[in-house]
C-alpha cells in the first residue's frame, strides 16, 4: 500500500530585522531570502527606515520601512500601522531575526495571532530578560552551541523550543592565504564597537613587528565610532602608513578575501559573521578566547593569544608570518570546518523544517 503524501504547507514568511541585523548579518538574511525565494515562498522584510538594502533584497520581496512615521509619541499609531500593512501581506509566521525586536514581534504576533520564531545572535545577562510569548514563540533559534547553552541556564522554560542552526556560509574554492610569493602580507582586522585595551596592545604588536622588518599592509573594518581615536593611536604609534580604514559597510566578504591573515582582537559577546566570513574565503585566523567562541578551535581552525598580553599577540603573528605553510594549514582546515558545518543549504533546510512544523 502506497504511503499518503503528507500535502507541502503554504507559508507566507515575514522577516523582522533591526539596523544591527542589517549591517552585521546581512550575509545570513541574503541566504535566507534567496531560500526562500528559491522554494517559492513569499517574504516581506520589515526594517529600519535608513538601512540600505539593495544588496540583500533581490526580485519581489515586500518591504515595510518601521516606523512607518518618524514623529515624536508615534509608536502607538506606527505599530497600528504595521499590522495593518502585514495584514495586507497575510502572513504564516513571524521571524524575528535578533533579540532587539522581540517585544515588537511578540505584540505584532498577538495581534495576527500567529507563531513566530525569534533568532538570539549574542549571550544573555541575567538582569536583561528578552520578552518571549510562551504561546506564540515556538522556536528560538541560536547559532552556537555557547549561545544555546545560555539561553538554557536563563530560560529553562523554553529548553524545549531552543535550536541551534548554524549560520550558512560559501566557502570559496580559492585559498588567499600567502597566495603569491612575496614577503609582504595583508592583515585584516575589525575595531570593537567600544574602543578597548586589547586593540591597543594589537597595534603595539604589529609596531613591534614593523620595526623588526616584517613587511605587511593592515586594513581595519571600522563601526565608525571611534574614528578619531583610532587614527590618534595610529599616528602615535607611527602605523598611518601601513594603515587603511573601511566602513563596516562596504563589501567586507571582498575586503576579508584580500587578506592572508584575519584577526579577531577582542572577544566577542555575540555570533561573529566576519571571522565566519574569514574562515570561509580561505585567510588564517587569529583570534581570542571568550565570549561566543565556537568557531576557534586552537591550531586547527585558528591560533589563539591571550588579548591582554601584547607578546602574547607578537609570537601568534610572527608564527603566522614566518611559517607560511603552517597558516596556510589553518586557513584551509577551517574551509573544510566551515564547509561540513555551515553549508548554506543546511541552514536553509533547517529553517523550512521549523517552519513546517509550527506553522498553525
Amino acid at each position: 500500500m502506497a504511503l499518503e503524501k503528507v500535502p507541502k504547507r503554504l507559508h507566507r514568511i515575514a522577516l523582522i530585522a533591526s539596523a544591527k541585523t542589517i549591517s552585521e548579518y546581512s550575509i545570513l538574511l541574503r541566504h535566507l531570502m534567496l531560500g526562500l525565494a528559491d522554494e517559492s515562498i513569499p517574504a516581506l522584510l520589515v526594517c529600519p527606515p535608513k538601512c540600505d538594502i539593495d544588496s540583500i533584497v533581490l526580485g519581489a520581496v515586500d518591504v515595510i520601512r518601521f516606523p512607518i512615521l518618524e514623529l515624536p509619541f508615534a509608536d502607538k499609531l506606527n505599530k497600528k500601522l504595521l499590522v495593518e500593512r502585514l495584514r495586507k501581506f497575510n502572513p504564516t509566521i513571524l521571524h524575528c531575526l535578533c533579540e532587539s525586536r522581540a517585544l515588537l514581534t511578540r505584540k505584532i504576533a498577538r495581534k495576527l495571532d500567529i507563531p513566530y520564531i525569534l533568532m538570539v545572535n549574542s549571550l544573555q545577562k541575567r538582569f536583561r530578560k528578552i520578552s518571549i510569548s510562551p504561546e506564540r514563540c515556538l522556536r528560538i533559534v541560536v547559532p552556537t552551541k555557547s549561545i544555546e547553552t545560555n539561553m538554557i541556564k536563563f530560560y529553562p522554560n523554553f529548553i524545549d523550543r531552543i535550536e541551534q542552526i548554524n549560520v550558512g556560509s560559501f566557502v570559496t574554492t580559492s585559498e588567499h592565504c600567502f597566495s603569491e610569493n612575496t614577503s609582504h602580507a595583508n592583515i585584516v582586522t575589525v575595531h570593537p564597537l567600544r574602543h578597548s585595551e586589547e586593540f591597543e596592545n594589537l597595534f603595539s604588536a604589529i609596531r613591534h613587528l614593523s620595526i623588526d622588518s616584517y613587511e605587511f599592509m593592515i586594513v581595519i573594518i571600522d563601526s565608525g565610532k571611534s574614528e578619531d581615536k583610532l587614527w590618534k593611536m595610529l599616528k602615535a604609534l607611527d602605523l598611518l602608513q601601513v594603515v587603511t580604514i573601511v566602513p563596516r559597510k562596504m563589501p567586507w566578504r571582498s575586503i576579508l578575501a584580500s587578506g592572508d591573515i584575519f584577526v579577531r582582537p577582542d572577544p566577542n559577546k555575540a555570533f561573529d559573521p566576519l571571522l565566519l566570513g574569514a574562515m570561509s574565503v580561505g585567510t588564517a585566523v587569529a583570534g581570542c578566547r571568550g565570549g561566543v567562541d565556537d568557531l576557534l578551535i586552537e591550531d586547527q581552525t585558528a591560533v589563539i593569544f591571550d588579548p591582554k598580553d601584547e607578546l602574547s599577540i607578537m609570537r601568534i603573528l610572527q608564527k603566522l608570518l614566518d611559517r607560511r605553510e603552517f597558516a596556510r594549514k589553518i586557513a584551509k582546515n577551517a574551509q573544510e570546518y566551515v564547509k561540513e558545518h555551515h553549508s548554506v543549504s543546511s541552514m536553509i533546510s533547517a529553517y523550512l523544517k521549523i517552519y513546517d512544523v509550527i506553522q498553525k
